[in-house]
């Protein structure tokens, strides 16, 4: 009997009722392992009304419980990392040591959480007038909706959640439906770490479920990450009804390399940048940008080195890269690379044609390299969320950077140079949202928000960090004056309380 993947609604699991299901393959395999049930919008709606009513209390509740919460959650996190990890490569396909990189990234975020006190401290002005005080304070919103990506099951969610719980809110999470299990891991981890029924829900599902989510006059905020047309979507759909938008769009990152870099050292950082997690993230460094006479010699490098990864099954501790989520995108990477040619792009790394001897079934593709990539190519002009790095070419400094700012995503951009007066032009010239000086990805540490420019991000909120805490409260300022006791009544005052 094939597994099925629910839906966790008012403290535990829901089965569907739909009659809606998808498929969830194991992508090292090509195997259909398990199906997930699609929440319909009246499901969706028995998720965000157990959320509702766990608002009224969870809502009210002290820093103290919610922290304590927070930190029995971090430690099942560390003692479940490996299990968490074996989820993530049995719907995913990363390599295990990949998987529990993602796991540690997301508890970064748990770890903030745990810190949210000082975070939510609001601020008191006294004797702004006679026995006038001023204060603002920050409080929850209410329910609030989390819509994340394939890429990283674990992390994503783990971006949003711990936040939105830690500052008073309840949650509805709408994983992705091609690796759905984590999400309810990752429930039952919360439930033993004693968060109440209904803080945390999680409806399994396609466009229905995100749809009803996002027109939901209860839903308060939307927090998403996923590519640029269906956050642009989400933003101004979201927005329309009401809601505030969070949505992490897509990105065509680029790394630029100085005539003076360490090219090994750069040659190093572009392998890992662009082919870690088969190049299946936002931050992956899809475009490198040489600079002056050092192109030959940099395309060799790299050409060199990723000739040397070793692909196969993410249970396999010998493998470096997994294969592709699905069949459909593998498909879709390798058009880019077969079409390069006819595109202007010269072809150093063909890896279309990879097999995994014994999993000739599965989603596999190898290493491409493109080099002489021109802009109007659409290797360059996609995001193509798979192992392919094109190289492009520019004469100087100004060239490289105008080359980048031309793009219409500002994700994340890194320099690779040894001038500290070059780099710090760069930072401040550059039209994106997160920089590496000699960092391939520049992801922020938890307690630095994350997020691009352009189109790359839509809404004012980056994600986590302070901006998290941001995004999931709102202000209110408080004027209060309390008479001294000595004082007679003096009548009624109608007017602004007067300063002087």
């Amino acid at each position: 009997m094939t597994k099925i993947v629910n839906h966790w609604i008012g403290g535990k699991t829901v089965e569907g009722a739909s009659g809606s299901h998808g498929p969830v393959t194991n992508p090292a395999t090509g195997e259909v392992t398990t199906k997930v049930a699609f929440a319909s919008a009246e499901e969706v709606d028995a998720a965000v009304a157990a959320a509702k009513e766990a608002f009224v209390t969870w809502g009210q509740s002290s820093l103290a419980q919610r922290t304590s919460v927070l930190f029995a959650f971090r430690a099942l996190l560390d003692s479940h990392r490996d299990e968490l990890a074996e989820l993530i490569t049995a719907e995913h396909g990363k390599v295990h040591s990949d998987a529990l990189g993602e796991v540690a990234r997301g508890l970064e975020i748990v770890d903030l959480a745990c810190g949210i006190n000082v975070q939510l401290k609001g601020e008191l002005s006294t004797q702004v007038a006679s026995r006038v005080d001023v204060a603002s304070i920050r409080q929850p919103l209410g329910v609030v909706a989390g819509i994340t990506p394939f890429n990283f099951p674990a992390m994503v969610p783990m971006w949003m959640f711990p936040l939105a719980i830690a500052c008073g809110n309840t949650f509805v999470l709408k994983p992705s439906e091609k690796d759905p299990s984590v999400s309810l891991k990752l429930a039952e981890l919360l439930a033993e770490a004693g968060l109440p029924d209904g803080v945390f829900n999680v409806v399994q599902g396609d466009k229905v479920a995100v749809d009803r989510l996002l027109e939901h006059p209860d839903v308060k905020a939307v927090s998403f990450v996923g590519s640029t047309p269906i956050a642009r979507h989400i933003h101004t759909t979201a927005s329309a009804n009401g809601k505030r938008v969070q949505a992490l769009g897509g990105a065509k990152n680029h790394m630029l390399v100085l005539p003076d870099a360490d090219l090994d050292a750069a040659a190093d950082a572009a392998v890992s940048a662009a082919y870690g997690s088969a190049g299946e993230r936002c931050m992956a460094i899809s475009a490198v940008v040489a600079v002056g006479a050092i192109g030959d010699t940099l395309v060799e490098k790299i050409r060199e080195r990723a000739e040397k990864i070793k692909i196969g099954p993410g249970t396999d501790p010998a493998s470096e890269m997994g294969p592709l989520i699905t069949k459909a995108h593998r498909d879709k990477v390798a058009s880019y690379v077969t079409g390069a040619a006819a595109e202007g792009a010269e072809v150093v790394l063909d890896g279309t044609g990879h097999t995994v001897e014994g999993h000739e079934d599965g989603h596999w593709i190898g290493i491409s390299l493109l080099d002489k990539v021109p802009t109007t190519a659409k290797a360059y002009q996609d995001e193509i969320f798979g192992p392919v790095l094109c190289v492009l070419r520019a004469e100087t400094y100004e060239e490289g950077v105008a080359l980048i700012n031309a793009s219409p995503f500002g994700n994340g951009t890194a320099i690779f140079t040894r001038d500290g007066g070059a780099a710090r032009r760069f930072q401040l010239e550059i039209e994106a949202g997160m920089v590496g000086v000699n960092v391939p990805i520049p992801v922020p540490v938890g307690y630095h928000s994350f997020g691009g420019w352009k189109d790359s991000l839509f809404g004012d909120h980056h994600i986590y960090g302070n901006d998290g805490t941001r995004f999931y409260t709102r202000g209110k300022v408080v004027t209060t004056r309390w008479p001294d006791p000595a004082d007679a009544p003096t009548g009624v005052d109608l007017g602004f309380p007067r300063n002087h």
